[in-house]
């Protein structure tokens, strides 16, 4: 496995830019970039002419990683090429959020199933349940197959966002990557890093991912309560305080949910992914020190592989709440990840709407919010 990448910080002459890569012959080609690169067809023209064999996916973010440091418009394309593994890539138009599970179920349908080993999926940032489309990815494809990826992001404002998959680049459509064969050698690892305060207030009315009531009150009201000053700036401050999901038993589960959409007339938050309709909700609140903390348990959980040969490549998606709480130190997670990560592998990824991961070795992949998630690959 080879790995090459270079970052655009323009948008004049992509050809000459990306002509390095077509000398590797990549399987593989990922482009995370800010909205503009997206939004006109230049650079997904020029990739398809210098790039022709590979499959080419991506999509528009809130911030782009690219070795140990944090891009803003910039587009960061890295190139792989295998040597055993061979790759696929699918996807499905959304057209709601009431569609997102069979979203997922007909993403999964259109990806070749036989030898599939893993999956990285890139959708779409907004109007989009992402719990639910993974759990329709999920529930289609063949026991043992692995799912990572995020949600795309445009700079933190929830407005538009791009995915870039084989019918170029388009705001309303999932992507999904499929990596084939036996040789493929994949590590997780996934953290957040924040801190509860408040108590636990019990659920009392959710309809899939909007939240009407907790502990009897209208969702919007209390939660208000808690943020003081910070209510001005809803939706977008609801980046800053996150939701962790309790059981009904007031177990941690682990999983953050962010706050996409405020509705003052219903009194409801809509948030990126399902919430526990018989659990209770607590607000998180984090430092820049405690994120990359969490950094290094996500870097810390990523199991090397002894067999691994060639070039590794490691992708990481952090959630633009963290990017937005860090501010100048932003990098800083980056590197935290970079220093533990075994086999210095090359390192690509992106701020996200969401993060698709998985918390424990062989665990559930789920959407998760305000966390850092490792994907490394490499090849036996």
């Amino acid at each position: 496995m080879r790995v090459r990448q270079l970052i655009l910080n323009g948008y004049a002459d992509f050809d000459a830019a990306l002509a390095p890569l077509a000398a590797m012959a990549p399987e593989l080609v990922l482009v995370f970039g800010a909205c503009a690169y997206f939004a006109a067809p230049e650079l997904s023209a020029a990739l398809r002419r210098q790039l022709p064999g590979a499959v080419i996916a991506g999509c528009s973010t809130a911030g782009e990683i690219a070795g140990k440091r944090v891009y803003d418009d910039s587009c960061v394309v890295t190139a792989i090429a295998f040597e055993h593994t061979t790759v696929a890539i699918a996807d499905a138009i959304i057209c709601d959020m009431a569609d997102s599970r069979d979203a997922g179920e007909r993403l999964a349908q259109a990806l070749p199933q036989d030898g599939l080993a893993a999956v990285f999926m890139l959708g779409t940032g907004v109007a989009i349940n992402g719990s639910a489309l993974i759990a329709g990815l999920q529930a289609n494809l063949p026991p043992g197959v692995t799912v990572s990826g995020g949600l795309a992001a445009d700079g933190g404002a929830f407005r538009q966002t791009w995915t870039l998959g084989a019918r170029g680049a388009t705001d309303n459509t999932i992507v999904a990557i499929g990596l084939y064969g036996e040789h493929i050698r994949l590590g997780y690892g996934s953290h957040a890093g924040w801190e509860a305060f408040g108590p636990a207030r019990k659920v009392t009315r959710s309809v899939g991912n909007v939240l009407y009531g907790l502990d009897g009150a209208r969702a919007l009201d209390i939660y208000k309560l808690y943020l003081g000053d910070h209510a001005r700036d809803l939706p977008g401050s609801g980046l800053l305080f996150p939701f962790e999901m309790l059981t009904a038993a007031h177990e941690k589960s682990n999983v953050f949910r962010t706050i996409l959409a405020v509705d003052e007339e219903q009194g409801s938050l809509t948030l990126a992914g399902d919430i526990l309709a018989d659990g209770y909700l607590k607000l998180m609140h984090s430092s820049t020190n405690r994120l990359i903390d969490g950094a290094e348990t996500a870097a810390r959980g990523v199991e090397p592989h002894a067999d691994a040969a060639g070039d590794q490549l490691a992708l990481l998606v952090s959630c633009v709440g963290r990017k937005l709480v860090m501010g100048d130190r932003v990098e800083e997670e980056v590197e935290a990840v970079a220093d533990l990560l075994a086999g210095a592998p090359c390192i690509a990824g992106f701020y996200s709407n969401g993060e698709i991961g998985i918390t424990q070795p062989h665990g559930a992949c789920q959407l998760h919010n305000q966390t850092m998630t490792v994907t490394v690959l490499s090849e036996a």
